[in-house]
């Protein structure tokens, strides 16, 4: 074996063994041909591709050794193994001198294995993959956010921090949210009271409620004679009084029962876009005056009412994530605080705030609260009011119990948009009347007769309605 045959087999074996290419692999060739314009070489990072020449040359040389590594492996064969990212240029000279050609070549990183990879991880994604410098452009559609970001998770381990996203998110990214407030108050109050009241006038002077046990009900009028005062929300009273010589009794009973039921339901419904915030409110501002420095009062303004702001992000098909506030807030003078002889109202507000996953269409409860108060007092006449079955004569006593329900239900929808003449509007049940209808009839709105306008204010709203509370 000759130098020349040993150093070619050296030369090769160096380079299958550096760029991992197992023996018998096809390599890459690039023919050149005297006299034809040259092409670009393509030269995957840290592999080798082959250049074969139809004529010898006798010299050739690599403008930028970094990028590109050469050596020949015969008179017209060229090894050229890829070290970084970049462009250079190849140069072959012939025996006499004269220039061969000039051959460009593209160092780019070999994003082969990560093709592959992202074919089995993601398949049936429409992603191209290209190289740019020593990064990876990443451009086409996804059919989600969740598998967009898998590939760029893959694309950052083949090239960290150098991973260009131009891909965008296909289907619908658009996101209705309905939320439901349901709110249900209920209370009984209940109450029987007894007064007894006995009083002695010894000598023209009237002495005041001598021995008067239980007198709740019962007071002092002008002339010194005991009055009865009835208390507030009474529905049933008996008043029996008689007199003795100086001596006057008077017994009064009085009942009370009452029952209440308040309902709250709020539906505010908004659509955003995935990823982007929305806010909805339906209510008012209620005006609070602050104290400032030097006895300066400013005023500053309250929102209430219904209130929503959510975040929506489609994160895998129809698979939403929810990010959101709402809360329902109303003025209430029952709490009401005197400052600076201003008179403010207090706020009564239920709101929640979370972060929920569910698939178009379903409903998630996310908040709750069942409240159930009761109060129950008992007062009697000493002695009197221990007799068995006569002593509740003698007896005063109050129950009152309140009940509180309430409970909130999001709903996400995704949503595309639609013609403007498929949308109805509330004001569309609603005609202005003719002067024929407002003067004979009185009026003061019609109905409209055709379109699907028509037939909504056409509906028939009757039948049963209300609460019961047992």
């Amino acid at each position: 074996m000759t130098l020349n045959t040993f150093m070619k087999a050296a030369v090769i074996g160096f380079a299958l063994t550096t760029t991992g290419i197992p023996t018998g692999a096809a390599a890459e060739t690039l023919r050149v041909l005297r006299g034809a314009p040259s092409t670009e070489l393509s030269v995957p990072m840290n592999r080798a591709v082959v250049v074969e020449s139809d004529v010898p040359f006798a010299e050739l040389s690599i403008a930028n050794p970094g990028i590109a590594d050469i050596s020949t492996l015969s008179d017209r064969t060229i090894y050229v193994l890829g070290k970084a990212p970049g462009r250079t240029s190849l140069t072959l000279l012939g025996a006499d001198g004269r220039l061969i050609t000039n051959v460009e070549v593209r160092v780019a990183p070999d994003i082969s294995e990560f093709k592959e990879r992202l074919g089995q991880i993601l398949p049936g994604e429409n992603i191209e993959v290209r190289t740019a410098n020593d990064g990876i452009v990443l451009s086409g559609t996804v059919s989600s956010i969740a598998r967009l970001d898998r590939a760029l998770d893959l694309a950052n381990r083949y090239a960290p921090d150098r991973v260009s996203n131009l891909m965008t998110v296909g289907g619908v990214q658009q996101v209705m949210l309905k939320v439901r407030f349901a709110e249900m108050n209920r209370s009984v109050s209940k109450a029987l009271e007894s007064s007894l009241s006995f009083n002695v006038d010894n000598d023209g002077d009237f002495a005041q409620s001598a021995g008067r046990a239980f007198i709740r009900g019962l007071g002092t009028g002008e002339d010194g004679q005991n009055q009865v005062i009835i208390n507030d929300g009474t529905e049933g009273f008996i008043n029996l009084g008689f007199g003795v010589g100086d001596a006057r009794f008077q017994y009064v009973l009085q009942a009370l029962e009452s029952k209440g039921v308040v309902r709250t339901l709020a539906e505010p419904n908004l659509t955003a876009l995935s990823g982007q915030e929305a806010k909805f409110l339906a209510g008012g501002e209620y005006p609070i005056p602050v104290s400032q420095e030097e006895g300066v009062v400013t005023v500053e303004f309250k929102p209430f009412g219904v209130e929503l702001n959510f975040i929506p992000r489609v994160v895998d098909g129809d698979l939403i994530n929810l990010t959101l506030e709402a809360a329902v807030s109303s003025i209430d003078p029952s709490n009401s605080v005197t400052a600076g002889g201003l008179s403010i109202d207090a706020f009564r507000r239920r709101e929640a705030k979370t972060t929920v996953e569910m698939r178009d269409g379903e409903s998630f409860a996310i908040a709750g609260l069942l409240q159930d108060d009761f109060r129950d007092l008992n007062g009697q006449v000493p002695w009197l009011g221990d007799v068995p079955i006569l002593g509740a004569l003698f007896r005063s006593a109050e129950f009152e119990r309140a009940q509180s329900e309430l409970v909130i239900i999001v709903t996400p929808h995704l949503v595309t948009p639609t013609r403007g003449e498929a949308l109805a509007l509330p004001t569309d049940r609603v005609a202005i009347p003719t002067e024929r209808e407002l003067f004979l009839f009185g009026k003061t709105a019609s109905t409209p007769k055709r379109g699907a306008a028509g037939e909504v204010a056409n509906q028939d709203f009757s039948g049963s309605y209300g609460y019961v509370l047992d």
